[in-house]
């Protein structure tokens, strides 16, 4: 369980994201810093309008004169949260015209303590080496230093519990959210004959299971705000598609094969937008999917079963 030496981090929420005004002392803060991502809209936020749930993945093109750090400002964000979310080289490396994610990065906050390398926070944790001193800015051949604090992305805490029939699957908390309301009849199903093989965990998804290159389909009419490819790592999620929705909803489809989506594209209910594959933080080909803005239709799926979305 959470303690004070590992709290379970969550995204804190910015309602007006405004690149022209401060964030003031609303924002929420984690060891002297935003850890995590804001809510934020599709588009720039200079277009923004209105409040969007803390889920929501932000999209951000880079204007002339934004430094990283002064994006970071704008969603209450840490700069390595930005750069690692979006393969950067270094804070310099944005340009004008740049499209950058913001995602609400869910991890651990761990004080260092005697005996810590991140070989063994990254077991303890079910993490990633490289990952931990990437977010970090540490050389995974140093030393880490006793009562420094160090980001965990991804980072999970197991939750005891009691005994269970084996054939039960074992729950990894916490909890991270990403629900809302029941949006019946509005959402299909992305993988046809998919069989649930992880109920909801993480961002309020789900996992199902297919054969590597199964077709994967839009869950219901929408945009594509995010088309990332080229087996990049994405905060675990590999490639992956984020599609927004005229309910004010988002649905997210990772660990992809491949691609056919590009951001900005329409895209119909049932349209094939990639493949079933195990790219990112994977064990094996399934797509992992979540809902943001409103409960996910699978929810009430029974582990090994091929259901319909509610």
């Amino acid at each position: 369980m959470p303690d004070s030496s590992t709290p379970a981090l969550r995204a804190s929420t910015n309602f007006d994201p405004n690149p022209n005004k401060g964030l003031g002392d609303t924002i929420q803060t984690s060891g002297g810093r935003a850890l995590l991502a804001n809510a934020g809209p599709s588009g720039t936020i200079a277009d923004v309008a209105g409040a969007t749930p803390s889920d929501r993945i932000s999209v951000y093109v880079v204007r002339k004169g934004d430094t990283l750090s002064d994006i970071a400002d704008m969603f209450g964000v840490s700069v390595n949260t930005i750069i690692w979310a979006n393969n950067l080289k270094g804070t310099r490396d944005v340009h004008p015209g740049d499209t950058l994610v913001i995602l609400p990065i869910s991890g651990i906050e761990r004080v260092i303590a005697k005996g810590d390398t991140l070989k063994s926070l990254a077991k303890k944790y079910n993490a990633d080496v490289d990952d931990i001193a990437q977010f970090n800015g540490l050389d995974p051949a140093d030393p880490l230093e006793i009562g420094s604090t160090v980001i965990i992305p991804g980072g999970e805490i197991i939750m005891p519990a009691a005994p269970r029939p084996l054939s039960l699957p074992t729950i990894r908390e916490p909890y991270l959210g990403g629900g809302g309301s029941f949006q019946p009849g509005y959402y299909d199903n992305p993988v046809l004959g998919g069989i649930i093989t992880q109920g909801i965990h993480g961002l309020n998804g789900v996992d199902i299971g297919a054969a590597r290159g199964t077709p994967v389909r839009a869950a219901a009419d929408g945009i594509a705000i995010v088309a990332r490819g080229n087996g990049a790592w994405n905060s675990g999620y590999g490639n992956y598609v984020v599609i927004t929705h005229n309910n004010n909803t988002q649905t997210l489809y990772s660990h992809m094969k491949s691609i056919i989506t590009t951001p900005g594209q329409s895209v119909s209910s049932g349209q094939v937008i990639g493949y079933v594959g195990s790219t990112g933080l994977s064990t094996g080909p399934h797509l992992h999917f979540e809902v943001r803005g409103a409960a996910n239709p699978l929810r009430n799926c029974s582990v090994g079963s091929i259901c319909s979305p509610q």
